[in-house]
């Protein structure tokens, strides 16, 4: 090769090699320009967030306490519904037992709705059901068994110097289940000894050698007390120990028993011993009810067989509520947000405008948002655990209460603090997204251009679906019954409040339209300004009546829903009662001699005990299959013409007699299809599937129950067969005061037994109010409408404050404080008018829907409570509209410079 050819070749490769290192430079610098050109983004997004953050303290003031208090509701009752789905009964009688055996309490109904898959619904019976008794000498024999004790308890009051006291009945051998241990005297050796709890002893003032008196099922009986035991914890009910052969004469049920208590042997685990008497056992047992072997904590199950069926009912109500509270708090959120965003838009329109990229805008937004709601929802998290657990407290009972674990707290408060905070960006992105799109020119146009006064089309047509919806789901309530029509009205209220905030815009100019004229005619000059800016801002007039509407409407459906069932129950119960007298008893029910005794009183013409039960019945919902618990009266149908009128429409309730008939109410016969001489499919408190031939249909059914069955029909299906009211019609002539006193001479050998005059509540299927009803009245009303009301007071401070421009043109041109204060006490006055008459029409399409289809009636609402509704908005919207402008407000309220 020569030298020129080297020459050449070298210059071509060092050629090639800087073109080499220039392409790659050249990438580099591409590479480096990408990732400037993202940190200045970012560095003037977070720029503008800090300076935006300082100039609208007060805006973004009102969204921290509407989001802040979004958490705190979110979080209190994620973890109320958490403490609940963890809820097991208190172990006390059983917890000196390594296991349990007791029966399935629970029952399933398996339907193929239309067009899917099979499903199968549960619920717990209402009453004990009980095991056989050959089961206790196969427990026994069970590989690792010590011992397996048969365990029936029978309530009885126990009477002394101290007064009658009410106990349980249990035999000397299941003492060792709790555990008692005798600290004095000895066990009891015949029918006539027992052994007395301490706490009753002391209770009744007895003490070993003497005697105490104890009514179970008949008359008063004296026992010799041969002992006095004391258990290791004292919870629980007191307790009386009888020989194990007499305790199952007084039961009655000779060849069951309530449960199998079962002590381990030295060494077995839990887990063993559950899986040597699953083995031992057989899967059935008292007809198709299966066998559970119970350790631990679910042990407690045997105490209260119906604990987890009254958490079974409490949870839908309690989620029920939680998802209206989540809908809710998103709308209050995305109200606030859009509105606070909103207020901006000529500012992000100029920003725009002098160059500002829409990442940049978006991401400033973002980032203000975030930083706003991430601080508040952490806020809110904490403050949602105190609220939580008042809430918790409100609902937990004896029979069931409410645990709460260490990491359930932490777990609810970050759990609402992340929806929160996640909820926030994406709200406030879409509410700046008109402004951050436009091109520079056309959003500098945007920026001296007027508040648009109609909502988009989008929305508009949105909003319309949902108002039609949510009138067509009141329509169709009003052709149903029971909780199909209560789950139909209910989503007629959600999709006419939804539809209300979609269309608010449309509903303020119609509200402008109709209050304008007064507001003008009443206010003079401030009348003309406050009439003339609501005209104007149909948008904002829009979003001060939106969380105005939603407080008004939710709060008349959670009260007047409960008080017109309340009232037509109490109604028709009124109606019904045909008795003057009425004789009540101890809480574990009457001595079963005690109707016939009052029967043969001087002056009584008739008088029939009422046995409370409950049954439960399959049905399908709209082809989905549903179980429901159903309490019932069982009543002696040859005494019921003298105290009780159901009113019958169809059948004879002379009829009603023997195990196998029913009386059924018309709009369940309605449901089920079926007439006198038709059956019907009915599982009793027990479990015990039964087909019921119908012989009378009733109207009085929301008084009186859905079904009227026989009491000895009812009787041997209940925990204690006995009756929990007497009611007595006095014989013509007879003053029902010489009635009483008779029949109070014919029940003087029983104790604790009182007379006195009949009222609805004697006869009523259910309580006016329980305390958990009341406790869900106080969350759903007090604790929502707590929160709805604080998002009044935070929307309408936003407004006002984003209004500085305003008021200081109003007092540059002249206009006086006076006028000012005034024009804004007509305003909020015509907010609050306007969201009080929308709100209510909102809750009564779907309340007139569900009072007509359930209770035949007109919804009702005392007017004491609706008058507290009214006064508690108007306060919330002046406190809202007046207090920041004139304390933040200053410009606008005070003197001119």
């Amino acid at each position: 090769m020569s030298r020129n050819e080297d020459g050449t070749r070298s210059r071509k490769n060092r050629k090639d090699s800087k073109d080499k290192r220039k392409g790659s430079g050249t990438g580099g610098r591409e590479a480096r320009s990408g990732a400037d050109v993202r940190f200045g983004v970012r560095r003037a997004s977070a720029f503008l967030a800090r300076r935006s953050l300082r100039a609208h303290r007060r805006a973004w003031g009102a969204v921290f306490a509407a989001t802040a208090a979004a958490s705190a509701l979110i979080g209190a009752f994620a973890l109320v519904v958490g403490s609940l789905l963890l809820a097991q009964p208190p172990v006390e009688r059983y917890a000196g037992a390594d296991a349990v055996v007791t029966a399935d309490q629970e029952v399933t109904y398996t339907a193929k709705p239309w067009g899917s898959e099979p499903k199968t619904a549960s619920a717990y019976l209402p009453e004990r059901v009980r095991l056989d008794r050959a089961l206790v000498a196969r427990a026994a024999a069970a590989r690792g068994v010590a011992k397996a004790v048969a365990d029936d308890t029978v309530p009885l009051a126990a009477g002394g110097r101290g007064g009658a006291a009410p106990a349980l009945g249990r035999s000397w051998a299941a003492a060792a289940l709790t555990p008692y241990r005798l600290t004095d005297g000895h066990a009891p050796g015949s029918a006539a000894e027992v052994v007395l709890d301490g706490a009753l002893a002391a209770a009744t003032g007895s003490r070993t050698g003497g005697r105490v008196t104890l009514q179970v099922d008949g008359a008063p009986r004296t026992y010799t007390v041969s002992g006095v035991a004391e258990r290791g914890h004292r919870d629980g009910s007191p307790a009386v120990f009888l020989t194990e052969r007499h305790l199952t004469a007084l039961a009655g049920h000779p060849g069951t028993v309530d449960a199998v208590g079962v002590i381990a042997g030295q060494g077995v685990s839990a887990d063993a011993l559950r899986a040597s008497l699953e083995k031992a056992l057989p899967d059935l047992a008292h007809g198709d009810r299966g066998v559970r072997v119970l350790t631990g904590p679910e042990r407690g199950q045997a105490e209260h067989p119906d604990a987890l069926g009254a958490r079974g009912e409490l949870l839908p109500m309690l989620a029920s509520v939680t998802g209206t509270v989540f809908m809710v708090a998103l709308l209050v959120i995305a109200t606030t947000l859009s509105q606070a965003v909103h207020q901006r838009s000529g500012e992000l329109a100029l920003l725009r405008a002098v160059g500002a990229t829409p990442r940049q805008l978006r991401s400033a937004v973002g980032r203000e948002v975030s930083r706003v709601a991430g601080a508040a929802a952490v806020l809110g998290g904490v403050g949602a655990v105190p609220l939580g657990l008042l809430m918790r407290s409100l609902l937990t009972t004896d029979p069931l209460p409410l645990p709460v674990p260490v990491w359930l707290p932490f777990a609810a408060g970050a759990a609402a603090a992340s929806v929160v905070a996640l909820a926030a960006r994406p709200v406030s992105v879409l509410a700046a997204r008109s402004i951050t799109g436009l091109r520079p020119a056309a959003a500098l146009g945007a920026a001296r251009a007027p508040e648009p006064g109609e909502p988009g089309r989008a929305r508009t047509v949105a909003g319309a679906v949902l108002a039609v919806a949510g009138v067509g789901a009141a329509g169709t309530a009003t052709a149903q019954g029971g909780q199909a029509a209560a789950l139909a009205a209910s989503g007629a209220a959600t999709s006419l409040i939804i539809a209300v905030a979609l269309l608010g815009p449309w509903i303020a100019r119609g509200a402008t339209r109709v209050l304008g004229a007064p507001l003008r005619w009443a206010g003079g000059v401030s009348g003309f300004l406050a009439a003339k800016s609501a005209a104007a801002h149909h948008r904002r007039l829009g979003a001060a009546i939106t969380p105005i509407v939603l407080v008004v409407a939710f709060v008349c459906v959670q009260l007047a829903a409960g008080s017109t069932l309340e009232r037509a129950a109490d109604r028709q119960a009124a109606d019904a009662l045909r008795a003057d007298l009425v004789v009540t008893g101890p809480a574990a029910g009457l001595p079963a001699g005690a109707a016939p005794a009052v029967r043969g009183a001087a002056g009584v013409a008739a008088a029939t005990g009422v046995l409370r039960s409950g049954v439960v019945l399959a049905h399908r919902e709209m082809g989905d299959p549903k179980l429901d618990r159903l309490p019932v009266l069982g009543v002696t149908a040859d005494q019921l013409s003298g105290t009780l009128d159901p009113q019958v429409t169809s059948g004879d309730l002379a009829d009603l007699t023997g195990t196998g008939t029913v009386a059924v109410g018309e709009d369940r016969a309605d449901a089920l299809d079926v007439g006198p001489g038709d059956t019907v499919g009915l599982r009793l408190g027990d479990g015990t599937e039964v087909r019921l031939r119908v012989v009378a249909l009733y109207e009085r059914a929301l008084g009186l129950g859905e079904f009227m069955l026989p009491r000895e029909a009812l009787a041997g299906h209940v925990s204690a067969p006995r009756d929990q009211r007497i009611l007595i019609r006095s014989a013509d002539g007879a003053a029902a005061s010489a009635t009483a006193a008779s029949v109070r001479r014919a029940l003087a050998a029983y104790t604790g037994v009182r007379v006195r005059a009949a009222t609805a509540e004697d006869v009523r299927i259910a309580p006016s109010s329980s305390d958990q009803d009341d406790a869900m009245v106080v969350i759903g009303v007090g604790v929502i409408g707590g929160f709805a009301l604080l998002a009044v007071v935070s929307t309408l401070s936003l407004i006002t404050v984003g209004r500085r421009p305003e008021f200081r043109l109003l007092r540059m041109v002249g206009a006086g404080r006076r006028q000012v204060r005034r024009m804004l006490v007509l305003e909020t006055g015509l907010v609050t008018v306007a969201g009080l008459a929308i709100g209510t029409l909102v809750a009564a399409v779907p309340l007139l829907a569900f009072a007509v289809s359930v209770t035949g009636s007109l919804p009702y609402l005392p007017a004491a409570r609706y008058g507290v509704l009214a006064l508690a908005v108007a306060v919330a919207a002046g406190a809202g509209t007046l207090w920041p402008a004139s304390s933040g407000g200053r410009f606008a309220l005070g003197r001119r410079s």
